[in-house]
This record gives structure tokens, sequence and C-alpha cells, in this order.
């Protein structure tokens, strides 16, 4: 097994240690991979998606401040957004299940979401948003499998992208910091 990143290696770890653990104790052990959560009480920046900075920066009337990002970012850029409601949601789904059928479950929306599809949900919000990004694509094109957790739990994502960035934003403007 490789990994191309540290947390996805101990991912890859907590995963086998658990699943090792949960046979031999003879108890549940549910694993969750959570994808890129964004919301309300989440980071406002944080180190591998800019979706927070933008709703700040949008609400604010500023210009975002992407420094905290590890790497440049475009607008065609995607990644698994999921929003925080939705993560909430699909945990206690997961937790209140009577039964499941498996040991790993990815929590998530089940499909890239463009930082470009991001930047047109503020800007129906806040049209005058000073957010727009580079046109370009470092190749981070990623989501997560949400089927398993589907199955078992019935669970849907609710929130699509124009729903969760109006109620971020009016989240924040409603005077809330984080």
């Amino acid at each position: 097994m490789t990994s191309g990143h540290v947390i996805p290696a101990f991912k890859k770890i907590g995963e086998l240690l658990t699943d090792y653990l949960a046979g031999a104790a003879g108890i549940d052990v549910v694993n969750y991979r959570i994808s890129a959560i964004w919301g309300p009480l989440g980071r406002a920046a944080g180190p591998f998606f800019p979706a927070p900075q933008l709703v700040h920066a949008a609400a604010r009337g500023t210009t975002p401040d992407l420094s905290s990002l590890r790497f440049p970012v475009y607008a065609e850029d995607s990644i698994d957004l999921c929003y925080v409601k939705d993560c909430g949601r699909a945990i206690a789904l997961l937790q209140l299940a009577d039964q499941l059928s498996h040991r790993t479950y990815n929590v998530a929306s089940g499909r890239a979401t463009t930082n470009a599809e991001v930047i047109a949900a503020i800007k129906k919000v806040v049209p005058d948003a000073r957010i727009d990004l580079p046109t370009g694509l470092t190749g981070q094109r990623w989501y997560l499998d949400i089927a398993r957790i589907q199955q078992d739990t019935g669970y849907r994502p609710v929130y699509d992208t124009e729903r969760a960035a109006a109620d971020y934003i009016a989240w924040l403007r409603a005077g809330h910091e984080r």
C-alpha cells in the first residue's frame, strides 16, 4: 500500500488497526473516511481547499487570503466538498443504524465540486464578491464513493453547492465568527 500524503497514510493504518482490534476483541468498530467538510464552526482557512476562505471573504466584502493553502489553487480544481450539515447527518445515520454491513464508510457528497462551482454559488448570494481564482488545473480532482453509506443508511446529501454557500454566508452574516 502506498500513499502520497501523510493523512491518507495514517487513515489506512488506522483502518487496518481498528479492523484487527475489532476482530480480536469481538467488538464493532466503524471507520469514517470524511471528505472536505466546509460550513459553520469549521475552519475559516485550511491547508487543502479554498471554499471557506472564499465564503468568508465574500461575507466580509474582502478578497480571500489563500496563504494557508499548501499549493496554488485554480478555478477548475475540484474536491469532494461535503457541507457540514450533511456530514453531521451522515454520521448520525451511521451511529443510529441498527446494523451496518461494513467497517469503513465514506462520509462525503459523492461528487467532485470545482472551485468555479463554489465561486458561482457564492456570487448568487454576493454578486460583487471579489473571489475569482485563476483558470487552470493542478490535477486535484477527486471524490469519495458513497454507495455503502447510501445502501446501509439511506444517506443522500441535501445541500448542493448553491444551498450550502447561501446557508454558510447567512450564518456568517448573522454575526458568527467561524
